[in-house]
Parts: structure tokens; sequence; C-alpha cells
């Protein structure tokens, strides 16, 4: 069934009254169930399934994967499964919009775990308790709420606005319900399919479920004597390192120096394949060659001369070269230069971003009672008044937290508040028009003028960086999130109801599992912030804002020359790059933030993340006749597949991690 919607020329002339006439009249659903208790536990449950799994790829990418379609999938198929043993009444329409408004609200509380939250506890050495996280972030991300639903009428009531991906989850839901079902239940079961293969191939990778199957419950320790249980290695070259250290064999070495040394080594991690089947050729090959330049060519180099080099630590140890030491001593400068550099100028190239929120915040606006007099919508918005009370409160409450926790000085925590509202409105108004929230870029703005200022104390320029990106960026995709319960006839009410419950459901699910993975219990009983950056999760986000932060607290001063010369070319070729794909229309096959985030990753991860776009990308290109088998498992069904790749190794990994805490 086609979505109604207004013509252009009635989105230019009508009023909003007239617009929200039309919508009550023409699009609403009434009292269609939606904001149901099946709804909310549904979309509770799969929004902390999903935020963990997002936590685990966040950890290893520095990548925010969304979560909204496969929720939509998911919801779908168990629902009809229900319905069809005659256990439950199939999900409506507007239940599954809900479910996925609040799934997709859990997958965005990890965005400040992977990044401003890591930095700050990787720059000061200190662990944020978890109580004090989970209260900061939930915060901070309400606020994010109630900042945008006034910005919500003028955004999709009036003007309209796109918010591409937004849509697009609304014409998916539209499909399932109103068109072919069967078109959802073949993407269910090839996502289901698809991660039952990438968990089970992780599962022969677990050394903690290994040990759990074979020691624990089949006691194979006791009937052969094994010391170790036998698993497959995720570092395949393993077996020949293994075998070449009893025969003598060749080692493979760049100007002098083990590639192990540099982190080249031949790994398999089927999540991977699937977030670069979602990232595309274009970002993945930039990724493979920042990788390649660096590891390949730089890094070599730069040991040889010795800018990179062994050092001691504070106990008076050698700390010995691997990837890790390398990237913190010298390839991180050139790499985050050129992740900044080029996500600053993608989004100063768009002035129409900048005047069309500019309108947005100084557009005359009607009269409140011209409006409310005759208004359809006052019983289904959101109340102006939740915000107008709501937001001092709320941002009160996030001043406090952001000093009393992490000791921002009062002032620049204040100072936060107006950047908040300007940086949400330039972020709401990208997400409208292009799908992409530039809150990288904007954070930094945050960074540098508050730490301008700030130079000593490296917490203000992270959390004060960390609240205006966390609140603008839930507002933008709050936003998308409510534009296809626009398109479908949903509540808006009810869906800010479940965004705030997806904000619990993910906090409660990515704070603990946080300490899981990156701050796991050491051998001494002691947990350290050591352990947050490793080969497994080598956390490119935080190292990003780290990287920033040590800029504006130290300058260059401390860094080699040759690191400084590094910063400048990449900052040059960062502009090239970028102005390059703009006056190409996308046509330009570089991505300077690719490039800078394949210098930070582990360069096994940044080929198996490039041979699964490539794979994707050849085939998409071979089986373009729609309707055949092929084109519909390898194009149509793209996004299930590598959602499957994605959650199928992600959770049997979060799993391992479990077993390997309670067995110690």
């Amino acid at each position: 069934m086609a979505l109604p919607q207004l013509t252009d020329e009635q989105t230019r002339t009508w009023t909003r009254a007239q617009k929200d006439r039309w919508w009550f009249e023409q699009v609403y659903r009434g009292d269609l169930p939606q904001l149901t208790l099946r709804s909310a536990l549904t979309g509770f449950l799969l929004g902390g399934i999903l935020s963990a799994t997002a936590l685990y790829i966040g950890g290893k990418t520095g990548i925010t994967i969304g979560v909204g379609l496969t929720s939509v999938i998911l919801a779908f198929a168990a629902f009809r499964i229900l319905h069809g043993a005659r256990l439950s009444s199939d999900f409506t329409i507007l239940e599954n919009n809900c479910t996925q408004s609040i799934a997709t609200a859990a997958g965005y509380m990890i965005t400040p775990l992977i990044s401003s939250m890591a930095a700050f506890m990787l720059v000061t050495g200190r662990i944020i308790p978890w109580w004090q996280m989970l209260v900061w972030n939930s915060v901070i991300s309400i606020l994010g709420v109630l900042v945008a639903f006034p910005l919500k009428r003028r955004f999709i009531n009036e003007e309209q606005l796109p918010f591409p991906e937004g849509r697009a989850c609304g014409v998916v839901l539209d499909t399932l319900y109103e068109g072919h079902a069967g078109a959802g239940m073949l993407r269910a079961k090839v996502l289901a399919v698809t991660a039952g293969l990438a968990g089970g191939i992780q599962f022969l990778m677990s050394d903690g479920l290994q040990r759990l199957l074979q020691f624990k419950l089949l006691r194979l320790d006791r009937l052969f004597g094994l010391a170790e249980p036998w698993h497959l290695r995720d570092r395949l070259d393993d077996y020949y390192y293994l075998a070449a250290a009893k025969a003598d064999w060749w080692i493979p070495r760049i100007l002098g120096t083990d590639v192990r040394t540099l982190g080249l080594r031949i790994g398999f991690d089927a999540a991977m394949l699937g977030v670069g089947g979602l990232m595309g050729i274009r970002v993945s090959s930039s990724v493979l060659i920042g990788t390649l330049v660096n590891f390949v060519v730089l890094a070599p180099w730069m040991i040889q001369r010795g800018d990179i080099a062994s050092r001691l630590n504070a106990a008076g140890q050698i700390v010995p070269l691997n990837r890790a030491e390398i990237v913190n001593q010298w390839s991180l400068w050139w790499g985050v230069t050129m992740m900044v550099v080029g996500s600053l100028v993608a989004l100063f190239a768009k002035p129409e971003i900048f005047l069309t929120a500019w309108q947005m915040i100084f557009k005359r606006k009607p009269e409140p009672g011209a409006v409310a007099a005759d208004d359809p919508l006052h019983d289904i918005e959101l109340p102006l008044w939740i915000s107008a009370i709501g937001v001092p409160i709320f941002g009160a409450a996030a001043v406090y937290f952001t000093h009393r926790f992490f000791g921002v000085p009062w002032h620049f925590a204040l100072f936060a508040l107006p950047l908040i509202f300007v940086l949400t409105v330039i972020c709401t108004n990208s997400m409208a028009l292009t799908s992409w929230t530039p809150t990288g870029a904007l954070s930094k703005i945050t960074q540098f003028t508050i730490g301008a200022i700030d130079r000593a104390n490296p917490a203000t320029n992270l959390m004060t960086g960390g609240m205006t990106a966390e609140v603008a960026s839930n507002a933008a995709n709050l936003l998308s999130d409510i534009k296809p319960g626009y398109m479908l006839g949903a509540k808006p009410r009810q869906q800010a109801i479940g965004h705030v419950i997806g904000i619990f459901a993910g906090a409660l699910a990515s704070t603990p599992l946080f300490f899981l993975l990156f701050l796991p219990v050491g051998p001494d009983g002691v947990r350290t912030t050591a352990s947050i950056i490793t080969d497994q999760f080598p956390m490119p986000g935080a190292l990003q804002w780290k990287g920033v932060s040590d800029l504006i607290s130290s300058g260059l001063k401390n860094l080699p020359t040759s690191a400084v010369v590094s910063m400048a070319i990449a900052a040059v070729l960062a502009v090239i790059f970028e102005l390059w794909r703009i006056a190409s229309r996308g046509r330009f096959p570089l991505s300077p933030v690719g490039i800078g985030l394949g210098v930070v990753l582990p360069p096994d991860a940044c080929l198996l993340m490039f041979l699964g776009a490539f794979a994707f990308w050849y085939l998409g290109r071979r089986y373009r006749e729609p309707g055949t088998t092929a084109h519909t498992l390898w194009v149509q069904c793209c996004e299930p597949v590598c959602a499957g790749l994605i959650s199928g190794a992600a959770l049997i990994g979060i799993l391992n991690a479990i077993v390997n805490a309670v067995l110690g």
C-alpha cells in the first residue's frame, strides 16, 4: 500500500495547522495498539540484546551499528510464528514500530561507552563506578529526548523533511504488514541461518565455551589427560608460527621488524565480514588502504628511524613494541588528524545544513493560540510543557553529575548547555537531510572550544564534548525513529515513552557488559584501565577522543618531528580527498575518515571488513536481475545477512567472555 504523503507544493504552501489536520484525517490510525505491554517488553529485551552486540562491535571497530531494521524483522517473525501457533495474536504494525523505537534507543546508549567515557578513563587512569556511568548516560539521553520534541513539529510535521533512514524503516514496515509478509519471513530466516552459522564458527573459536564444554561438562581432561581444551584459533597464522618455531622456518619481516609486532596477522571474525558489508566498498577500501599505509610502510620506517621504540612504563619495566604501542606512540596522531579534518570538512562543506538550521531557530513561529485553537494533535503529541519543565531540570542534573562524577568545573559544564541546543539543531538537520549524524565532528568543536580555555584538566573537554555529542545524537536519532511512526500514523507521545524505555534497556544491558568486556578483574583481583584497549578490542573511538584531548593538553611539543609532519600531510590530504569527493558527487573512491580508522584498527579486522564489503559489492554487480534467487539473497537480503553475521558472532563472543569471567 502506498504511504500517503504531501506533495512538494502542499509542503511549501500549507500552514502547519493544515498539515496537522491532513495527517490526523488521512494517516493517523486512531486507537490501533502501539505501546502495549508486549511491545514494551519485546523492545526492552531486543534493545538489551542488540545494545550488547552493538557494544561488542563498537569496541572492535568504533562504529555504532543501526539496530532498527534488525529489530523490526525479529519482532515481525517472532509474533508471526506465535500467531501461527495460536499462542498470541499477531503484532500490529504500530506495535512493531514502537518496538523498533525502543530497541534503537537502547542501541544508542553504547556511544559514550566507546568514546568519551572510555577516553576519560584512559587519560585519567580512573575507573568510573558502574552506577555513575549508568546515571550520567541515562540523564544525558533523557535530556536528548526532551530537547528533541520541541523540534519534532518543526522538522517532521511542518517542514516534512525526509529523514531517509527513518523513511526506509517505515517503508519496510509497510511492506511487511500491508504487502508481502513472505518477504519479511524470508529476511528473518536468512538472518537466523546466518546468525547460526556465524555463532557456530565463533563457538569453535571460543576458549571459555570450549573449556566449559570439554572440561566441565564432558570431562575430557580426565578421560584424555588434556591440559588445555581444543579450539580453533582466531589467529589463523598461529598454526604456521607454531610450526615455524619447531622447524626454524622463515619469519616475515618488514625493514627488520617482525610482521607480528606490526599487527599484520591473518585472523577470522565473522562479525567483521558483516560490518564490512554494511560499511560498503568505498569506506572499507579506505580502511584497508589506511592500515596498509600505516603498518606496512610508515610504522616499519619509523621503527627503523627510532621514532617508535620500546619504552619504560611507570614501574620501570620495558614495554615491548606491539601494534597498540605503535599506534599510541606515533600512528594515532596522523590517523586522528585524518578523521577529524575529514569529518569537519564534510560538515562545513554542506552549508545547507547550517542555513536551514539557522532558519529553524529564527524562523518566525505562529502565535501559540492560533495553532492551539484548532489543534487535532493536542492529545497525542508530547506536550511542550514537559520539555519546558524537563529541559531545565535534566540540564541542571547533567551539569551537576558532570561536575560531581568527572571533576568538570561548574562554569564549563554550564557553558556546554547552550552548545547543546545549537549542535542539536545542526545534528538533527543533518540527520533529516542525509541520515548522517556528524556527532564526531560536532563533539570536536566542543572539545577544542572548551579545551582551549581549560587545557590543564582533560576531563573538561572530554566530558563536555561527550555531553553535547550524546544529547545531539540522541535527539537526532529519536526524530529519525519518529519519522516512520509519522508515516504510519502512530502516536508521538507513546513513541517518546518508548524511547525512554529503550534508554533504560540500553543502559542496564551495556553498563555491566562494559566492565565484563573491557574492565575484567585481573589475576590479582583488581580492575585496571590498561585492559580497556587490547588486540581484541582496540577501541578506536576512544583513541580518537583521547588523541584530541592529549593534543589539547600538551600540544605538539612532545611529539617526534616525524609525527608532526605526518599530521600536516594527513590534514592536507583529508581536505583534498573530501573536497574531491564532494566535487565528484560521491564518486571519488576514498574516505578520509575510513583511512584514519584503518590506522587504529587491527589490520586483520580491516582485511575482513574489506572482504565482506567486496563480496557484497561483487555479488550485487553480478546478480542485478530482480526476482532471481541470487538477487533476493545477496542484494535484497544484504542487511539481514550482515546483521546475522554480526549478531551471531557477537552474542557468542559475549557469552564466551561471561564464561571466562565465571571460570576465572
